[in-house]
């Protein structure tokens, strides 16, 4: 896939890998649009990227329509989602509530979900599209208190693999990036980013990788890649 002019749409884009992957990708010459659940947030990141801000909520379906008739009024055309929004938890089994559970499914599940589907419908009709997934090393080996987030990351894995079987025939590309532990705002209720560690991973890491993956010709595709830190001790 060639970056320019390509449209590509990033959800949770105001932070992090989301916001890094975005400024990686306006630099080699795409069209971005970033969500955000906070209206400030994301206009002001936007106008600090260069890209289209998109006030939205990816766990509220009213919300995902939003998003795509606001893309395709804008852009036109759809190349690639970047399935970025996501939330964590972390909290020993037995405090565990239902409400945990829904709290981040509904945004690394059932958000993931409903944005790939209406992203799949486009993709289907132009016989072409990407989707990239942002999961985790957590999806293939759990951690102590960490039953909700990665058993949402396990689920978010699964269900790539299931549209990667069903829109291969489609020229559709999915893809699942797994990156272990980043020095970014996740995970922290104050949402400030953490200062970078010189051993540790940044947004940046996981932006080349996505950008990487984007950009292999269309004949091809990488279902599924880690990265980690080199050495995070």
């Amino acid at each position: 896939m060639k970056l320019d002019n390509a449209n590509i749409l990033i959800t949770g884009g105001t932070l992090g890998i989301g916001h890094a992957t975005a400024e990686l990708l306006i630099r080699h010459g795409a069209n971005v649009a970033i969500t955000g659940r906070d209206e400030k947030r994301t206009h002001r990141a936007a106008r600090s990227l260069g890209a289209l801000p998109i006030t939205a909520d990816v766990a509220d379906f009213g919300d995902v329509k939003h998003t795509f008739s606001t893309f395709l009024n804008e852009f036109g055309r759809l190349d690639a989602l970047i399935n970025n929004a996501g939330i964590g938890m972390y909290k020993p089994l037995d405090e565990l509530t239902l409400e945990d559970f829904e709290q981040v499914y509904r945004v690394n599940v059932f958000g993931a979900a409903m944005m790939a589907a209406a992203a799949a419908s486009i993709f289907k009709t132009q016989k072409y599209g990407n989707i990239i997934n942002i999961g985790s090393t957590a999806a293939t080996k759990g951690y102590e208190g960490g039953s909700v987030y990665a058993s949402s990351k396990a689920a978010l894995r699964s269900m790539t693999q299931s549209w990667q079987a069903e829109l291969r025939r489609y020229n559709v590309r999915v893809m699942l990036i797994n990156p272990s532990e980043v020095t970014t705002a996740f995970g922290r209720e104050d949402r400030k980013e953490r200062h970078p560690e010189p051993h540790k991973l940044r947004g940046q890491e996981i932006a080349w990788a996505i950008k990487s993956a984007l950009e292999m010709d269309n004949r091809g595709f990488i279902p599924e890649l880690a990265v980690w830190a080199t050495n995070p001790f």
